[in-house]
């Protein structure tokens, strides 16, 4: 399970999940960090991976165009990398349970 962190979340989520995402990266690490969401997209489609966001954008891309990729949206406010770090681990399960769906495209955590 590989997640591809949007340029609204911090790029330190990628080393601190790295013990259970391996594989992630962050936007800017794979030269998209002034891309048009319809790219990062299909670099995530391309690529199996799973898009994080606090966005509602690529939510509503799934709802429009279906999945893959499959979408995180982070469903908080303000908050620390350290509460998204948290989030993501909490609901590691749950992660899996998406990544192994044949019918769900969108998780929302909060």
């Amino acid at each position: 399970m590989k997640l591809l962190f949007d340029q609204n979340l911090s790029p330190r989520l990628v080393a601190r999940l790295a013990d259970c995402y391996p594989g992630s990266a962050h936007v800017s690490e794979v030269g998209l960090e002034q891309a048009l969401d319809v790219e990062v997209w299909e670099f995530a489609r391309a690529h199996g991976y799973v898009l994080v966001s606090k966005d509602a954008d690529f939510a509503e891309m799934s709802a429009l165009y279906g999945f893959p990729p499959k979408v995180i949206w982070i469903g908080r406010g303000n908050c620390s990398t350290r509460e998204i770090e948290e989030i993501l681990r909490r609901n590691y399960e749950l992660v899996a349970e998406l990544v192994q769906s044949e019918a769900i495209g969108i998780l929302l955590l909060v």
